[in-house]
């Protein structure tokens, strides 16, 4: 075998994995790597779906990856995520008509929405500039024997009308749903999310503002302006939200991404089987989308049925690993898909530079562990509460919780370098995995709330804007991203403070929803009331809610609650409630000894 058939590490996949992990090792190594892929054409002609990033996924390319003049240059910067609800009452057929909760201030780091085919051409172009990096397109027939001694892997594949052959110390598989490894090791597992997405892109800009009969100077000088400011919403990630679903709005440069997600199991997919079917629905529930939808040109459109998938094992000692969708997948909401090719491309790259075998193992353990944890606790987010997009009171409660997670233990060590330090790992998994079964809970008892409000509750006439950061503990996961170059032991600290922040944040959410099912906002304050909340025992049970605040409704002791409880008061006093209904039907308080 020729020597310059020998390479450190062959990335089979040229997609947003396999490129930006390849970025990433040319970056921070001297490894030779061969990058293979199927495809004749780069980037393809097809648009790629897949374009916003948040805050994790989003430093990786800018940081890490030092893309962040080109993100700048060709890419949209992103105004965060906002939601929207319709109005009962109201024609819902122009902007000012609908709910929103958002977030008003740029994050201290820049996110983005991509052009996943323009991004992917220049990850390609500057990997091809370095002279350790070869990249083979139309390689078909492909054939890897993975050696079981601790050798290099052989492999063969058909390029150009010739046969390649060679080996490679490492191979990393991030062939999209393709999974070549996955498949050929039997490690492919089905996951517990259930849903689909059909998604199209248009010509030109969807300025939501716009869908309006304002006239210009009306936009501009809208009352809730004092709320929303005066940045553009359309850079925003926009979810038009119901129950089981929601529709996006992404900007890209001269075009428009929109697309649908839906729980299969809620959501009648063949309402939106065809591209026809999908603009009619969507201007039929959100009517404000038929001012402009039926007009615009379509570039391009697709669908997946059933998209979320696991993974039994994703690298491995013997010198293997899997990236991207070729592994794991659960969800588009709040975009996932970057964060998890970020960390799982870091442990990679680090993984691929140890060359002790004892240590290598144990570092592929701890990075298993890792990236299953980090997967299964995104699945309850998507397969037990997602019924709750269809409420803003519950989904608020629901958000919040997330991202002040998302923040503080997943935003927080990754800007800091800290999730390949073995030792601040030991001490991260320790206090993650205490939030486990709180975040199983709080997710439980929000989608209950939400099933129980359907029925109980009449929502509110008046259009609501509600920024998630008024919620005091968010605010405070947001900060962390200001702490940036500490050492493992100035981070445990930060660990501690957040995950502190975080039970009072799930016992406020709690008391919050017992407050609105009670109708009484003195329940947020009530000391024993309140206290006796269990963080691990929560369940939705308004008759027991009832009981237990009947026995302390006359203490007088106030919760001593680190922040203001009542920033989600309007929610409690502001919803009627419908005529009495059968409440022993339902899951019916929250918590209890």
């Amino acid at each position: 075998m020729q020597a310059e058939n020998h390479y450190d590490v062959l990335i089979i996949g040229a997609g947003l994995a396999g490129l930006a992990l390849a970025r990433q090792l040319l970056l921070n190594t001297d490894k030779r790597v061969l990058l293979i892929d199927r495809r004749a054409e780069f980037p393809p002609l097809k648009q790629k779906v897949g374009e916003a990033t948040v805050q994790l996924s989003a430093y990786y390319y800018s940081k890490v990856l030092d893309l962040e003049e080109h993100l700048l240059r060709e890419h949209y910067v992103k105004y965060n995520l906002r939601f929207y609800w319709k109005t009962p009452g109201r024609a819902n057929d122009c902007y000012e008509h609908y709910s929103q909760s958002y977030i008003r201030y740029l994050s201290n780091i820049n996110t983005y929405q991509l052009d996943r085919n323009k991004f992917e051409g220049e990850m390609l172009r500057v990997n091809l500039k370095n002279p350790n990096f070869e990249f083979r397109m139309s390689a078909t027939d492909l054939d890897v024997m993975l050696a079981e001694d601790g050798g290099p892997h052989s492999f063969s594949f058909k390029a150009a009308g010739r046969e390649v052959r060679g080996s490679a110390r490492w191979v990393v598989d991030t062939s999209g749903r393709g999974k070549f490894l996955a498949r050929r090791l039997g490690m492919t597992r089905e996951g517990t999310i259930r849903h689909g997405a059909h998604f199209f892109w248009v010509e030109g800009l969807v300025n939501i503002e716009k869908l309006t009969g304002l006239t210009p100077q009306g936009i501009r000088l809208r009352r809730d302006r004092a709320a929303l400011g005066h940045l553009p919403v359309w850079l925003a990630t926009n979810h038009f939200c119901g129950e089981g679903f929601w529709f996006w709005t992404i900007p890209l440069h001269g075009k428009t991404s929109l697309g649908l997600v839906y729980d299969n199991q809620i959501f009648p997919r063949e309402r939106v089987a065809t591209l026809e079917k999908l603009i009619q629905w969507v201007c039929e529930e959100f009517p404000l989308f038929a001012r402009d939808l039926p007009y615009r040109r379509v570039l391009h459109h697709t669908a997946l049925k059933d998209f979320a998938h696991d993974c039994v094992q994703t690298i491995s000692p013997a010198r293997w690993a899997i990236a991207g969708e070729a592994g794991r997948f659960t969800d588009p909401l709040y975009s996932p898909g970057g964060d998890l090719i970020s960390l799982y491309n870091t442990f990679i790259t680090d993984a691929v530079q140890t060359d002790d075998d004892e240590e290598l193992a144990d570092k592929c353990r701890l990075y298993e562990q890792m990236m299953k944890s980090v997967y299964e606790a995104y699945v309850p987010t998507y397969a037990v509460s997602y019924d709750a997009l269809g409420d803003q009171e519950a989904f608020t409660l629901k958000y919040s919780w997330e991202l002040a997670i998302y923040f503080s233990y997943y935003v927080f060590p990754f800007i800091n370098d800290l999730f390949t330090d073995r030792r601040f790992l030991a001490a991260f998994i320790s206090r993650f995995s205490q939030l486990g079964p709180i975040n199983k809970n709080v997710q439980a008892l929000v989608s209950d709330f939400f099933q129980w409000k359907k029925r109980m509750r009449r929502p509110p006439t008046e259009v609501i804007h509600i920024d998630f950061t008024g919620i005091e503990p968010l605010r405070r996961a947001e900060k962390t991203f200001y702490q940036v170059g500490l050492s493992v032991e100035e981070a445990r600290v930060v660990l501690d403070e957040q995950l502190a922040n975080l039970k009072e944040m799930a016992r406020f959410i709690a008391a919050h929803v017992c407050a609105s099912v009670l109708g009484d906002v003195r329940a947020l304050t009530n000391r024993p009331f309140v206290q006796g909340l269990d963080l691990l025992r929560l369940r939705f049970d308004p008759a027991e809610t009832r009981e237990r605040y009947a026995a302390c409704e006359g203490a007088a002791e106030v919760y001593p609650w680190s922040f203001d409880p009542h920033v989600l008061r309007r929610f409690v006093v502001g919803q009627a409630a419908e005529p009495a209904g059968n409440e022993a039907e339902l899951l019916a308080g929250v918590g209890g000894d």
